[in-house]
């Protein structure tokens, strides 16, 4: 009896704080010591990995190679994951690309981080799998180089042009931007990229596949949305005259544009649209797991302790929040198309964020207070 007393002595304090009410400085100070805790753990996960410069996942295996330009900023490095081209070839041709990948740009301040495709085919770079790889790659350069998840780019040419356009979209929360460099866009959805700055480079006369004719069209549909969105779809569309499916590297003038913006996870005003492979988080938004389906669409904007949902496909939301989106220590008041969904006060607690940083496996997606509403 005594030693279960003594024990409970011990837990309570600690099962309190966790369900506790914290206040801003409290949260803030448990924030920095779960993300401390965080970047120890990744490193310990991916420590074979990042040694070998082998990620394996599900049965996969994506060598990875990958050096510094520059000196790291104040604010850590940016990363650019730069993606080879080829495709539905033997296995040489791809290793061929690889190598030819690695020595393609040189961005400054940044780590170039160039994987070899886990898959000798024609989308090698967005079958289903790849999210995740994406992600650990990701987490392995945040933990081990100091890379700010902020600053995060991917680009690719030919083959991994066409990753570009369908993994800048399904991962859109996860870029501060994209460049997509001689790739065939497919039917992918532009939705989106309404926070995802994004560059489309195409030879004119690169008209295999009808890439040239593609990208022209993509570029209009971007022109399009912009239009009706002056504060998104940031974008250029290069279509270089007189260039074929090599551009002369006239795209790496992609790099620098790219580095001027970076990621705000926490958009006031978000359009997620559920891609061929689906997600259940998307910026600070989650989805019944139950209900995704390709298609499905939620719009919504942020102002002040107010969310205004305009459009939603699912039967519930989940809304997760910290004090850099609004005032926690006032009410939230939640609508869908006018009709008031929630309203009222919601609590900060160490559950929250660790639920939250686990889930997402990003130190910026790490959330204190959280609501679902029925809609």
């Amino acid at each position: 009896m005594q030693y279960i007393l003594s024990l409970l002595f011990v837990l309570l304090p600690l099962l309190s704080l966790s369900a506790q009410n914290l206040t801003r400085a409290q949260a803030e100070q448990e924030a920095q010591a779960i993300t401390t805790q965080w970047i120890a753990d990744t490193k310990s996960k991916y420590q074979q990995a990042w040694e070998n410069k082998h990620l394996i996942l599900n049965g996969k295996i994506m060598p990875f190679w990958y050096t510094t330009y520059g000196t790291k900023p104040a604010d850590g490095y940016s990363l650019f994951i730069s993606l080879h081209g080829g495709g539905n070839a033997p296995a040489q041709i791809n290793d061929s690309q690889w190598e030819n990948q690695k020595r393609l740009y040189q961005p400054q301040n940044s780590v170039y981080l160039a994987p070899r495709a886990p898959y000798d085919d024609w989308d090698m770079w967005f079958k289903p799998t790849l999210d995740s790889f994406y992600v650990a790659l990701i987490q392995m350069c945040v933990a081990y180089l100091d890379v700010n998840p902020d600053k995060v780019y991917l680009i690719g040419y030919s083959a991994g042009g066409d990753g570009v356009w369908r993994m800048a979209p399904r991962m859109a929360d996860t870029w501060a931007g994209a460049s997509m460099m001689a790739g065939h866009p497919g039917d992918v959805s532009l939705l989106n990229l309404r926070n995802t700055p994004f560059m489309v480079w195409c030879g004119a006369l690169d008209a295999a596949y009808n890439r040239n004719r593609e990208c022209t069209q993509r570029g209009v549909e971007l022109d399009s949305l912009h239009k009706a969105d002056s504060n998104g779809y940031i974008h250029e569309t290069h279509i270089v005259a007189e260039k074929s499916h090599w551009m002369d590297l006239e795209d790496a003038a992609a790099l620098p544009w790219l580095q001027q913006y970076q990621r705000n996870p926490y958009p006031t005003h978000i359009v997620w649209q559920q891609a061929e492979v689906t997600h259940p988080h998307f910026y600070w938004l989650t989805a019944p797991d139950d209900q995704l389906q390709r298609g499905k669409t939620v719009r919504l904007t942020l102002k002040g302790n107010t969310v205004n949902i305009s459009q939603c496909d699912y039967t519930q939301l989940t809304l997760h929040f910290n004090d850099q989106m609004v005032d926690l220590d006032k009410p939230i008041t939640i609508r869908m198309n006018g009709k008031t969904c929630f309203k009222g006060k919601l609590p900060r607690t160490v559950e929250n964020m660790k639920n939250s940083l686990e889930q997402r496996g990003d130190i910026r997606y790490l959330f204190p207070a959280q609501v679902t509403v029925q809609l």
